[in-house]
């Protein structure tokens, strides 16, 4: 069991956003090793079907597994919306996902019950954050808007761009005039623009991150497994991408808190 304590948790995203969720995980699982697995060569993945999502998430976990993981970490809110349940029921380790933790902290936040949801096309068509949040506050309303443009500028590097500002409007102008008082950020790469979003909808509305949440999800989840690394060593962290290794290390030194020195290459399809 004491080995296994040390084995890494793997994490994976369609792409960078990811890394606000292995963030959080760094900061409150200090004694964690990370291996991170971006799939930036199928990114973005709001727009693809049901089944190309879970079969992307099969071919990572298995990846991931060759790691020997002890627990797997879908830093994506589409593929928690449309494959948890499916590879939860295949994997013989604990695999949380995003969406839970943001509609839970939501549900605390709120005090009008009228809850709002950025996501991508396929989070926001699944209805997943709806079912979650009803299930735990049934007289909760909800409001969604897709918002797919949002992948893209952060990929590119927009976010900080004046053009992010008009984006954001043209999608939430609509939700700024409902009654929502708080609004869950559904996509790990909107966390990537939430200093923007904050300021577009002031004060009135309190913008949920699920990162935070999601990990202080797998802190439970490992200590009640007795898997928890407690060493007082700071973690180790590796990283995997499907395509443009260097762009990523690039970006992801820009997020984490400390520089990212390589990031490896591989072909996901062969899993």
């Amino acid at each position: 069991m004491e080995e296994k304590k040390h084995a890494p948790v793997g994490v994976f995203d369609s792409g960078v956003g990811g890394l606000t969720v292995a963030r959080e995980i760094m900061r409150q699982l200090p004694g964690e090793n990370v291996v991170y697995f971006g799939d930036t060569a199928r990114v973005p993945y709001g727009s693809k079907s049901k089944n190309n999502i879970i079969r992307y998430s099969r071919q990572i976990i298995r990846f991931l597994r060759t790691k020997d993981v002890k627990a797997i970490v879908i830093a994506c809110n589409t593929a928690s919306a449309l494959a948890l349940e499916t590879v939860q029921q295949e994997t013989d380790i604990p695999v949380i996902g995003v969406i839970e933790p943001g509609a839970r902290a939501a549900v605390r936040e709120t005090r009008n019950g009228c809850i709002g949801v950025a996501g991508t096309e396929a989070t926001i068509r699944s209805e997943t954050y709806t079912k979650v949040i009803k299930r735990l506050c049934p007289d909760a309303q909800v409001i969604g808007k897709a918002c797919p443009l949002f992948v893209p500028l952060v990929e590119e590097g927009f976010a900080k761009h004046h053009i992010t500002e008009e984006v954001i409007d043209i999608y939430l102008s609509q939700m700024k005039e409902t009654d929502i008082d708080t609004m869950i950020l559904g996509c790990t790469h909107y966390p990537l623009l939430r200093s923007r979003i904050i300021r577009y909808f002031g004060e009135k509305v309190h913008i949920v991150n699920p990162a935070y949440e999601t990990a202080m999800d797998l802190k439970a989840v490992l200590e009640e497994k007795g898997l928890l690394n407690d060493s007082e060593k700071t973690g180790e962290y590796s990283f995997y991408v499907s395509d443009a290794a260097e762009k990523f290390t690039e970006f992801a030194g820009s997020i984490l808190p400390y520089d990212v020195a390589a990031t490896r290459q591989i072909n996901i399809e062969e899993y």
